[in-house]
């Protein structure tokens, strides 16, 4: 889950005195959940090739959720990564993108 939407969850989860109401006037309840993001302490592996994916990357996901998707085409990378920066608003810098994808399309540990 892109930060962004972590801190707008924590934020909507304290509790407060714009929160005492819990419907508001349209009729819609607000309830407050708990989210559990899978950790991890492993990193992409290859050194300096690696470097883009892992300053990108792990910050809302785990290089093992990562390393277990299925071989894709660099076509589907590339959509893969402009999908999670345009739809989730992933904070990837755009220099950052091709290195991102060709280290998800060519890296051999990649693929069991």
């Amino acid at each position: 889950m892109p930060r962004h939407l972590l801190a707008a969850a924590a934020i909507l989860a304290l509790p407060g005195p714009t929160w005492a109401a819990p419907v508001a006037a349209n009729g819609i309840t607000l309830q407050s959940t708990t989210v559990n993001l899978p950790t991890g302490d492993l990193t992409f592996p290859g050194g300096k090739p690696a470097d883009a994916i892992n300053n990108n990357c792990l910050a809302c996901h785990s290089a093992e959720m990562v390393l277990d998707q299925p071989k894709l085409t660099r076509a589907q990378w590339q959509g893969e990564v402009d999908k999670m920066r345009a739809l989730y608003k992933a904070p990837v810098d755009t220099k950052d993108v091709p290195a991102i994808v060709d280290y998800l399309a060519t890296n051999p540990g990649l693929h069991p």
